[in-house]
């Protein structure tokens, strides 16, 4: 991490600005849409629909590991990257038929959560969120390739905030979206838990994905870059496996040990609270409507406000800068929800406390992405980065899936508690980046200024 005045970039507000109107940024928001809905829908939705159909907590924290499918998408990236679909690719291109893929793969899934009860049998409801969390990985891959692919590094920064801009409205749609048509699908007298009612829901959110399609199916593919046929299995593998892997480690030495650390953790805080999230809300007496409009419509509005501002301020003073301001925001607004804990239901303190919360994750998000995305080589650009954001997850996820039980054990404050502190090592690590990064920046200070010396 370099904190000198010159990696600003120095842009003018005007063109800072101007660039949210290209293309790019736009097919990136609609795109951003088709990638954040069906995360919502096995991660974060589905856990509000279980605990109400009385799934237990610790249940519901084992179930998240459903989400290790994003943690391990890297093991199939190189496939993605390189190996063309028959029919598709032709007509599509690699990236495009890739993108169409998975979207039917995740329809699917939904299609098969929407007609299954998991009060009655949940194992078919886990293996159809299997699915869907496997295609909406697999879109993943393609559309980081596809973002990456489609502008220069200083706009990547703006595609961010315009994909995570996408993203958060379909958080509200699946979030929000989710709760207030299953609300308005129960019927009187029907009971708390109307499987019916989420059966809609579900269905709605499925034909949702048609979004994705036809922005797939109406954009330009990025430029292909033309690759040597490889000389036999070995080489391929080599080239396709090994290369992405090899290049990473060259191009940054063991300064890549410290920068997979600070990968590895920066968004352990929000990724291992989240999954408690809704459990919590539900455990707190908040109704649908409730959460809906606080926490699915209004704190999402709050993280597009965030990632317009990591954004924005990304491009005007450098993206670094920004990250370790997100780390500190995320870490530090975990509290607010241990403070939360201890008011039981009060509408008007959830408000504050979402404000808080998410304005911190946007920003921190849209850093977080836009520094992925630099250190990627365009070469292996689905590989490189599907490694990176897998590795974003693994951890984190892992030990979300004890939340439930941490819970139990412990109760909602102390829980909070623990996953602001998690942030502390984020921190930690980023103080250590930054000396490194001034290390490195001096010696090729001193390099460059020996290669202009005079001769004597």
């Amino acid at each position: 991490m370099i904190f000198r005045k010159s990696d600003a970039p120095q842009h003018s507000w005007s063109d800072t600005l101007k660039v949210y109107r290209e293309a790019a940024t736009v097919r990136m928001l609609f795109l951003g849409f088709s990638a954040g809905l069906p995360l919502m829908l096995v991660l974060g939705t589905l856990s509000f629909w279980l605990r109400e159909a009385g799934i237990d907590r610790s249940t519901i924290g084992y179930l998240s590991w459903v989400g290790l499918a994003y943690a391990f998408k890297w093991a199939w990236a190189p496939l993605v990257d390189r190996m063309p679909i028959p029919f598709l690719t032709r007509w599509l291109g690699r990236r495009r038929s890739w993108l169409l893929l998975s979207q039917g793969a995740i329809i699917a899934g939904l299609v098969g959560m929407a007609l299954n009860d998991p009060h009655i049998a949940l194992q078919p409801v886990v293996w159809c969120a299997l699915a869907v969390a496997f295609g909406s990985a697999t879109q993943d891959i393609a559309l980081d390739a596809f973002r990456i692919e489609s502008a220069d590094t200083d706009r990547q920064a703006a595609l961010a905030a315009g994909y995570q801009t996408g993203y958060r409205l379909a958080m509200i749609w699946a979030g929000a979206g989710v709760l207030w048509i299953a609300a308005r699908a129960e019927v009187v007298d029907g009971g708390s838990y109307q499987a019916g009612a989420w059966h809609v829901a579900y269905l709605a959110m499925a034909a949702s994905m048609l979004v994705g399609v036809l922005t797939v199916l109406i954009s330009k593919e990025p430029i292909r870059r033309e690759l040597p046929p490889a000389k036999n299995v070995a080489a391929w593998l080599d080239d396709v496996v090994v290369g992405p892997f090899r290049d990473f480690i060259l191009r940054y030495r063991w300064q890549a040990v410290l920068i997979l650390a600070l990968i590895a953790t920066y968004r352990i805080s929000d990724v291992v609270m989240g999954i408690m999230a809704n459990p919590f809300y539900v455990d707190m007496g908040y109704s649908k409507d409730e959460v809906a409009a606080v926490t699915k419509i209004f704190g999402v509005i709050m993280t597009l406000v965030g990632a317009f501002i990591g954004g924005a301020l990304s491009m005007r003073f450098g993206m670094m800068r920004i990250l370790t301001l997100g780390a500190i925001l995320s870490s530090a607004s975990n509290l607010l929800f241990a403070w939360l804990a201890g008011h039981g239901h009060d509408v008007t303190m959830l408000v504050l406390v979402i404000s808080g919360d998410n304005l911190a994750s946007g920003i921190a998000s849209a850093a977080f992405i836009a520094y992925l995305s630099s250190l990627t080589n365009i070469t292996y650009s689905a590989t490189q980065y599907a490694l990176l954001s897998s590795m974003m997850l693994l951890l984190p996820k892992f030990l979300a899936g004890y939340s439930g039980t941490y819970v139990d054990a412990y109760g909602y404050s102390n829980f909070f508690t623990a996953t602001a502190l998690l942030g502390v090592p984020v921190i930690i690590l980023l103080w250590f980046s930054a000396r490194a990064n001034k290390t490195s920046g001096s010696k090729e200070q001193r390099k460059e200024q020996a290669a202009v010396q005079p001769e004597i």
